[in-house]
């Protein structure tokens, strides 16, 4: 795959953008992450489909300015700015998204502490996608189960919206964190991404098949599609494959391309049977 990388000159927003809060330089700012004290920019990671052997998605990661990794950035987030920073995480991944050329789905992790009215903090980004002509449709937005949620009903509603205005929502690290198989009962996402601690030696370890052959079974029976991460080895991928799974990312397919596209290794994609 061409390595391509992002310009950094093309505005946030369209000229006849008007915000439903604050002022047209309040939300350029925030798209551009002008009101942080800090710069930050995306690496991408595909996530395969080792059945059609084809890209399923890009998982935007953040990295600092030069690359460097996402606690640099995220060690930076406070109560007083987390709402600008997810605010601005949106509008640069859809930009970023947009500019490469991205035609698969493009995934984004949002913090739900920093959501105070969906209805409102969900316009910019509709607006960044409107501006940078990517289709609402293949946006996936993320959110860690590890991300403490204190009112669950609220942050089901918060999903619930999203889905309401075209996006696609997902459930990141599925079975490391808080939520677990309340949040499934409040709410059915259409993807759910379990988490790598899981998958780590997943093929000689019984416990741990035992969850992912009984969470890929519960998923089957809630329609919603299961992306396991954290793929290393050859043999974890085959027994995730047997297992019912065709939605991976990690290591062994490509590692995250810092301002580009990356290029998945084929030979992690064979022709596989079950």
């Amino acid at each position: 795959m061409k390595t391509l990388h992002i310009p950094t000159t093309t505005p946030s927003f369209p000229v006849d953008f008007v915000p439903l809060t604050g002022t047209r330089r309040d939300c350029d700012d925030c798209g551009n992450a002008k009101g942080l004290d800090f710069r930050f920019d995306y690496a991408y990671q595909p996530i395969v489909d080792v059945a059609s052997r084809t890209i399923f998605a890009h998982e935007a990661l953040v990295r600092g300015p030069g690359g460097e990794g996402a606690m640099t950035v995220l060690s930076q987030v406070n109560e007083q700015n987390r709402y600008r920073f997810d605010q601005a995480c949106r509008v640069k991944a859809i930009k970023g998204a947009s500019q490469l050329g991205i035609q698969e789905y493009v995934s984004i992790n949002f913090l739900p502490n920093a959501v105070y009215k969906p209805e409102l903090c969900i316009r910019t980004t509709l607006e960044a996608a409107r501006a940078h002509r990517f289709p609402v449709e293949r946006i996936i937005f993320e959110v860690t189960e590890g991300e403490r949620i204190d009112d669950g009903p609220w942050f089901a509603e918060i999903l619930r919206e999203y889905k309401r205005c075209g996006f696609k929502t997902a459930i990141d690290d599925f079975g490391a964190g808080y939520a677990g198989l309340k949040l499934l009962a409040d709410f059915q996402p259409d993807i759910i991404k379990i988490d790598m601690d899981l998958i780590r030696g997943v093929d000689r370890n019984p416990a741990r098949q035992a969850i992912v052959r009984n969470l890929v079974s519960l998923c089957n029976d809630m329609h919603i599609h299961v992306i396991a991460e954290g793929i290393e080895t050859v043999s974890e991928r085959d027994y995730l494959y047997e297992a019912g799974i065709s939605l991976m990312q990690g290591f062994l397919f490509a590692r995250p391309a810092f301002q580009s596209l990356a290029s998945v290794d084929s030979s992690a994609l064979p022709i596989l049977h079950r």
